[in-house]
């Protein structure tokens, strides 16, 4: 026994003394120089490369790295053996994940690439003034040379993108609202955000089938445009006016839209913007892949029809220029007072917001405009470039009150008599309801679903005589009027006073025009 220990420690001093003799014949700079030597000699026969995506770059996140996480994690969850998972902040699902050194095959355009995930202990924490994780975490991407353009020029990029999407879909959908008197939060940013939830979809919006898929078609065409704005040299913008009466689902078809594309909401209230200066600093701080909303643009600002009150003088004094760039000359015509009751936003800052330079800030950006008359504004603002599509959001038709049933009865057209449908069908188009009152009925006769058919037909059929025996088009305008006067009735006493200086200022242009004949 003894002598196998002697024999262990004579073998251990021999390989100490050539440990020793390797390093003074080959010191560290020899062996560092061999290894690079080796490498480049491996290098020149293999036909493979490698890139290294580190977890930290410096002290910074290295955002290609979390990108690359979340495009493999869409393939992870369908081919990877063992997984990591995890779930952001503001995230209502769970990403898949590679575990630690494992590695998966992915293609793209045809070309095999290997990515590993190396995660190794951080051996010395250098000084720093945040500090680094005890794991040293990273992918590993191994390509052939050949391919190697075509992944650096365009795979990359693909998975920025991709990333892209996995995290707005997985993020909750944010509502957006500029802050009162243009304040900034706590970040310095002008918008305040809660979640968006709204259920809306196209699946329950209460409006014609074919007109349904006509826009949803161009919502997609929209989303999937990139290349087709770039090549035409337009803005990737699209401007969409719903127009009519109150009730008819034009804030819901704003919700459906943003759930169908993905997007978050930019609630804009005019009435808390100061100035076009203010107006241009809100779009700057809009994201892309955004809907910009102004919901009742004829309420929250003054911009009238000019054409309806031009005379045609061009003077700069008079009330009814009709110069598109100096309607703050027209003695507050064409504005909304600020609290301080000088500044105001004009027709020119409104139309530059939504079609000038500053409408290109970012991109994949989509305004909404809503309005109940839309005689009243200014055809300037109706063109196309600014509002591309206008969709008239009409009283309940039948296709539309079949979803409706649907919707809040559970029916199908199958479900229902030959005879009540017929009925139905006769009378819906005579009593001009809206869905939102239709949706009412519905829903205080949701538990007796006979019964809320029996009411709505006969509640259909009353509003069908009314609207026969008083010319329906009068009670319609005098409804449509009521709640016109209501909006502008809850509007601030500083806009109250411009709305009355314009028509002030109106009146005084016609007594001068009756002087000077």
């Amino acid at each position: 026994m003894r002598e196998y220990w002697t024999s262990l420690a004579s073998l251990l001093g021999v390989l100490a003394f050539c440990q020793s003799l390797l390093q003074v014949i080959f010191p560290p700079e020899l062996r560092f120089a061999s290894l690079k030597l080796f490498n480049r000699i491996f290098n020149i026969f293999s036909s493979y490369c490698y890139f290294d995506i580190t977890e930290i770059d410096g002290v910074n996140t290295n955002e290609l790295y979390s990108a690359v996480q979340l495009y493999l994690s869409s393939s992870v969850s369908i081919s990877g053996s063992r997984l990591s998972l995890t779930r952001a902040l503001n995230s209502s699902a769970i990403t898949f994940g590679l575990s630690n050194n494992d590695s998966i095959y992915d293609s793209f355009n045809g070309v095999g690439v290997l990515w590993e995930h190396v995660v190794s202990p951080r051996q010395t924490q250098t000084f720093s003034w945040r500090p680094l994780p005890e794991e040293k975490r990273g992918f590993t991407l191994r390509i052939k040379k050949k391919d190697k353009s075509l992944i650096l020029d365009s795979y990359l990029d693909f998975i920025m993108e991709k990333a892209n999407d996995i995290r707005r879909n997985n993020q909750d959908r944010l509502l957006y609202t500029n802050s009162r008197g243009g304040s900034l939060d706590s970040r310095g940013h002008p918008w305040e955000s809660v979640s968006f939830k709204h259920p809306s979809t196209f699946d329950t919006l209460a409006i014609d089938p074919e007109k349904k898929i006509e826009i949803m078609e161009d919502l997609k065409d929209f989303a999937n445009g990139m290349s087709f704005y770039q090549k035409t040299g337009r803005a990737w913008k699209r401007g969409y006016l719903l127009y009519g009466p109150p009730g008819t689902g034009k804030s819901s078809m704003i919700a459906a839209m943003a759930n169908y594309l993905g997007y978050d909401i930019y609630d804009l209230e005019l009435t808390e913007v100061h100035n076009n200066s203010e107006l241009r600093k809100l779009l700057m701080k809009t994201s892309s892949k955004s809907i910009i909303v102004i919901e009742d643009i004829d309420c929250s600002i003054s911009l009238s029809n000019r054409n309806k009150r031009s005379n045609g003088s061009g003077s700069r004094g008079n009330c009814g220029n009709g110069n598109y760039y100096e309607p703050e000359m027209r003695c507050g015509s064409g504005s909304v007072g600020g609290e301080d009751g000088n500044n105001s936003i004009t027709l020119s800052g409104l139309l530059n917001f939504t079609d000038g330079l500053w409408s290109c800030c970012g991109s994949e950006k989509i305004f909404v405009f809503t309005t109940n008359h839309i005689e009243k504004l200014d055809p300037a603002l109706l063109r196309s470039g600014r509002m591309d599509m206008h969709i008239f959001m009409s009283y309940c038709s039948y296709p539309a009150l079949l979803i409706l049933l649907k919707n809040y009865l559970g029916y199908e057209e199958s479900d229902l008599e030959d005879e009540t449908l017929k009925e139905l069908k006769d009378v819906v188009g005579k009593a001009e309801m809206t869905p939102a009152d239709i949706s009412e009925v519905l829903i205080k006769n949701k538990r007796d679903k006979c019964k809320a058919v029996r009411e709505l037909l006969e509640t259909l059929k009353v509003k069908a005589e009314k609207n026969v025996k008083h010319g329906g088009i009068i009670v319609k305008n005098s409804d449509y009027e009521e709640e016109e006067q209501e909006k502008r009735a809850l509007e601030s006493p500083i806009e109250g006073s411009d709305i009355e200086d314009a028509n002030n200022c109106e009146e005084g242009d016609d007594d001068h025009e009756e002087k000077i004949k």
